[in-house]
């Protein structure tokens, strides 16, 4: 095997153990927050790019045949419809009176 060869298998790993450790950070981001709203942002966005990273380590893995062509157009449909459904949960969320919670600021300085 070329040094190139190898190179591409390390890059793939990396992407794939990247890709596969956000996507855990976002399961554990959406147990850990407090409300609906930042739960639906923490499993959108990394969920977004820990496919996007898993299919890209999956494609370098695989070499440049078919099948990348395939994780491509997966990829592809998956780009567009994660974020197209992350926003018609959260419009539904809204319309149905889902309010985001807000923090209480304690005011600084003497009462008055």
């Amino acid at each position: 095997m070329s040094i190139f060869l190898e190179f591409l298998q390390v890059i793939a790993w990396i992407c794939i153990l990247s890709g596969g450790i956000l996507v855990i950070i976002g399961a554990l981001g959406s147990l850990r927050f407090p409300d609906f709203w930042s739960r639906l942002h923490a499993a959108s966005v990394t969920d977004s790019g820990g496919v996007i990273l898993l299919l890209l380590g999956m494609g370098i893995h695989s070499g440049f045949n078919l099948i990348t062509f395939k994780l491509l157009l997966i990829g592809v449909f998956l780009f567009i419809t994660g974020p197209t459904s992350s926003h018609a949960v959260a419009n539904a969320a809204w319309v149905s009176g889902i309010k985001p919670l807000r923090k209480k600021h304690k005011k600084s300085g003497i009462d008055k």
